[in-house]
């Protein structure tokens, strides 16, 4: 089964180090290109095997599973310049929430489906959201549901929460990294500590978190609890991050979703045209 991949940018080169990583898919069978040919190169020389394809239109004929990893307006001129080539037995996937399935559907004759992956894939762990076509085939689904089991937990996910969901999933690392970031460098600068001390102790508190959770010792509200003694020095933390807090999470969704809603306009608007 030949899995072609048309863009290799920082999602693309994720996907596809995740599923060979994980044995879900040999580099033999992994044909991919990218509008830079050397970004793709340079996976070459890492996985010697998989074959660097000089143009969309080589992927698409040589593959059955193609993973479009591209710019969300671009996905749209890419399904309607190649809708030839995107034939009924072959499956095509977007990775990006702003594309609908059903406009994947309306522009191909090829099973459609959404897979929003997440950079903790890298790692085989975290989440990757599926939405399926309506006349996606079910070995389809049952083929691309058990290789990313490989490497993530694999979740179908509504339409309606898809944004939020993927707040969550891929774009939550960046979140939690920049706030993690930000704890740092005000260490750094109120006590003695110096960066790269606080940042080896921050990246093993996070790695430990990570595992209590997976092993389901503690949920978050009682992992909370154990930590947070009354009257201790925690209790004084936490109360200055609910003081501060206010409203920015809430404020980091709405901006997303924003963000979102804009996107899904001017896609629309190209996809009507």
């Amino acid at each position: 089964m030949k899995v072609g991949v048309i863009g290799t940018g920082n999602m693309g080169t994720i996907i596809i180090e995740a599923l060979i990583t994980g044995g879900a898919v040999s580099p033999s069978d992994l044909i991919v290109t990218n509008r830079t040919k050397s970004k793709a190169d340079r996976l070459k020389h890492i996985f010697k095997e998989i074959t660097v394809a000089g143009s969309p239109d080589e992927v698409i004929k040589q593959s059955e599973i193609i993973f479009i990893c591209v710019k969300p307006l671009d996905i749209i001129s890419l399904s309607k310049e190649k809708a030839s080539l995107f034939t009924k037995e072959k499956c095509v996937i977007s990775i990006t929430s702003p594309i609908q399935v059903p406009w994947l559907e309306q522009l191909v004759d090829a099973s459609c489906m959404r897979i929003i992956p997440s950079i903790t894939n890298r790692a085989l762990a975290g989440v990757s959201l599926f939405t399926f076509g309506k006349r996606c085939e079910e070995h389809w689904k049952e083929m691309l549901w058990e290789m990313f089991s490989k490497v993530s937990v694999p979740l179908e996910i509504d339409e309606s929460i898809i944004r939020v969901s993927s707040d969550i999933v891929s774009c939550g690392p960046a979140f939690i990294s920049f706030l993690t970031r930000s704890m740092i460098t005000a260490a750094e600068k109120e006590t003695k500590i110096d960066e790269t001390t606080a940042t080896m102790l921050a990246e093993n508190m996070l790695i430990g978190l990570g595992e209590l959770l997976k092993q389901k010792h503690f949920t978050f509200p009682t992992l909370q609890e154990k930590v947070c003694v009354k009257g201790g020095i925690t209790g004084e933390g936490i109360a200055v991050l609910e003081q501060e807090r206010g409203e920015m999470f809430e404020k980091l969704f709405r901006a997303t979703h924003k963000k979102f809603a804009d996107e899904a306009f001017h896609i629309n608007k190209k996809f009507n045209s």
